[in-house]
């Protein structure tokens, strides 16, 4: 077995976004600005957006950040995503989620304006991503794409993993991982089959993947009788249980494959975070263009 690390990667992306980032600041003056929305008091949420704010303040990009009240109304929601959307200082908005219950999050996220969803989730740009022809279009358009598939695919390619005719199983298919990322897939050439809780025969279709990657949000899913040797496994899942945090994969079942795989923590986390300064850079540049 072989770890990817996404740790070591995101490091070096985050670097060269630090020096991307001070040349324009020595260039304009000015530097990107990222506003983050956490509605109530979620435990998990709260510590998502602190690590947000440290990579922020670490790369060079001004953070604003606004807490709201868990009974806070959709509308008052909406009313300060809309305040953000004309306020000069601010490129991106990351509204995190999960929202509370009493809230439409289809209708929060598209408040945003589709140049400020540093997100990806904005109908717009999701249309944007699905019309791309091929992944140069997705990078020479500066499309602003969900930060973990992005993120994916850039762990991917630094790893010197080849995608073009390759099949790839994608265990998921939310609107935040499995099908943006399944889009990036299909942009650079690979075979892609979604599957999900209603897929049948699962373990045989994992079988012929690839590349796996796993992101249903279950503890240990996947064992070794889902991988074929010399697999490629992207592990999404970060699952906190009594022995602390796990992934999607059961990691104790593949060791002894001959497979690369990335761990939990420190695999596609770091890289998701990194993404997000990325496309912040991206709203930037997008803007004043």
């Amino acid at each position: 077995m072989e770890l990817i690390s996404g740790k070591i990667i995101s490091e070096i992306k985050r670097i060269e976004i630090k020096e991307k980032i001070f040349k324009i600041k020595q260039m304009t003056g000015k530097v990107p600005g990222l506003a983050t929305i956490l509605v109530g008091k979620n435990v998990a949420s709260q510590m998502y957006i602190k690590s947000k704010i440290r990579a922020c303040e670490t790369a060079g990009i001004e953070s604003f950040h606004y807490n709201l009240d868990e009974d806070s109304s959709e509308k008052e929601v909406i009313n300060l995503i809309k305040n953000l959307n004309n306020d000069a200082k601010i490129d991106g908005i990351l509204l995190q989620l999960p929202l509370p219950e009493n809230k439409n999050v289809r209708e929060c996220i598209g408040a945003i304006s589709p140049l400020k969803d540093v997100d990806g989730l904005h109908p717009f740009n999701v249309g944007s991503l699905s019309l791309s022809k091929n992944w140069s279009e997705i990078i020479e358009k500066n499309i602003l794409v969900s930060c973990t598939p992005l993120g994916i695919i850039h762990l991917l390619h630094k790893s010197n993993i080849k995608i073009e005719g390759k099949t790839v199983v994608v265990i998921g298919r939310s609107n935040l991982v499995g099908k943006p990322l399944s889009m990036l897939l299909l942009a650079s050439d690979a075979t892609v089959v979604v599957a999900h809780s209603r897929t049948e025969n699962l373990r045989e279709i994992c079988k012929r993947a690839d590349i796996l990657v796993v992101a249903v949000g279950k503890p240990n899913f996947i064992n070794k009788d889902f991988i074929k040797n010399g697999a490629t496994v992207i592990d999404v899942g970060i699952n906190r249980t009594i022995e602390g945090l796990c992934g999607d994969v059961d990691f104790d079942s593949v060791k002894s494959m001959d497979i690369k795989v990335t761990p939990v923590p420190g695999g596609v986390g770091p890289m998701t975070i990194s993404m997000l300064l990325e496309n912040s850079l991206k709203a930037f540049k997008n803007r004043k263009n």
